[in-house]
């Protein structure tokens, strides 16, 4: 059975294969109206979602398809104390694949063990969102015309940001990506992604403090929100918010075909005088998101009818180290249920939770 919680469960050719048939749809959506006629999808969301949700029901909707599920965990039988295991394993009785969100890190990959139809990550904490990449990877194809050789800034919270995470696996895969990291010091990219980036050859990558600094380089800049709640001083936050403000007068030292994305929602990290640039993407950014996610409905619901192997070679080797560990990430779904700790050996020997990709202690 095929599923989708990380980017990179899906080969490039496939990825590529997915945005195609999305551009398809865009181009004649009259003929895919009925294309998962009689299928239901379950919307399973243990958190706020706006976009992610109503994307994927629009998504179902308009491929003819049914959708079930809940937007509030406490209307379920979570609030009973009901495990992500059971719970899929009774969703399954009543539909054809799940999208779930969840604010623990890993709650899809166990559900994704237990639920005999495909399951597809709308979120897991801070850890992974990657039908958010491949709605960004649509719209940079559609915006930019290409993957490869370009330069893509990520300004903002890059420690919590789950989208920036996913964005990056899955453009680490092309040739010619120069990645700049903009962040203050306290929500840089976490350490092992650092540690995968300078690993990948085809990548490369340079941390800054501002945007100004790389405003000129950039074919793409992917904002997102700088949290004050992450901040132990309010005085340092107070320092450096203004340095993650996208503004007019930014934007004037920007390519005149640079785009702007965001995963959205925004509060004041883009103001609204850039809402009106050509160059802001981050609207249709969100409907492409509908269109992408028709494709990767339709895509899985075909490979469990064709019972499709998974064939990626693992990144982290062939075995899982199973209960030698215990993951120490309280965000993990392993901190809270009875699931077997997962963890994968790293080319570097050390292990990292296979839920949230935390590093064993």
């Amino acid at each position: 059975m095929r599923h989708l919680i990380d980017p990179t469960d899906l080969t490039v050719e496939e990825t590529e294969r997915i945005v195609a048939l999305a551009e398809d749809i865009i181009a004649h959506r009259a003929a895919y109206s009925e294309a998962c006629k009689g299928k239901k999808l379950a919307t399973l969301f243990y958190e706020p979602s706006t976009r992610t949700r109503l994307s994927f029901t629009s998504a179902m909707m308009e491929l003819g398809g049914q959708v079930i599920g809940f937007s509030d965990a406490n209307s379920s039988s979570v609030s009973k104390g009901e495990t992500v295991a059971d719970t899929v394993r009774v969703i399954r009785c009543f539909a054809d694949i799940i999208a779930m969100r969840h604010f623990k890190e890993g709650a899809p990959l166990v559900a994704s063990q237990y639920a005999g139809i495909p399951v597809i990550n709308a979120g897991d904490g801070s850890h992974a969102h990657p039908t958010q990449t491949l709605t960004d990877l649509l719209t940079i194809k559609r915006e930019k015309g290409r993957f490869d050789n370009m330069t893509i800034g990520f300004c903002g919270d890059l420690k919590f940001g789950r989208t920036v995470h996913s964005l990056i696996k899955a453009l680490s895969r092309y040739s010619g990506i120069e990645v700049i990291l903009i962040s203050p010091e306290e929500l840089r990219l976490p350490d092992y992604m650092l540690q995968e980036m300078q690993a990948n050859s085809r990548l490369t990558f340079r941390e800054v403090r501002t945007m100004e600094e790389v405003m000129p380089e950039l074919d793409v800049l992917y904002m997102t929100r700088v949290q004050k709640e992450r901040f132990l001083d309010e005085e340092e936050f107070d320092r450096v918010k203004n340095s993650f403000v996208l503004d007019p007068e930014k934007m004037k030292n920007a390519k005149p075909d640079m785009i702007v994305l965001h995963p959205l929602p925004r509060v004041n990290e883009i103001t609204r005088a850039v809402d009106n640039d050509p160059r802001a993407a981050y609207f249709r950014q969100v409907e492409n998101g509908k269109f992408v996610r028709m494709a990767l409905i339709y895509t899985l619901l075909q490979w469990a009818d064709e019972n499709r192997p998974y064939e990626r070679t693992p990144v982290f080797g062939e075995e899982y180290l199973v209960n030698e560990h215990v993951c120490p990430n309280r965000r993990c779904i392993s901190s809270t249920e009875d699931v077997d700790q997962l963890f994968r050996r790293m080319p570097d020997g050390t292990c990292r939770c296979a839920y949230c990709e935390t590093k064993a202690r």
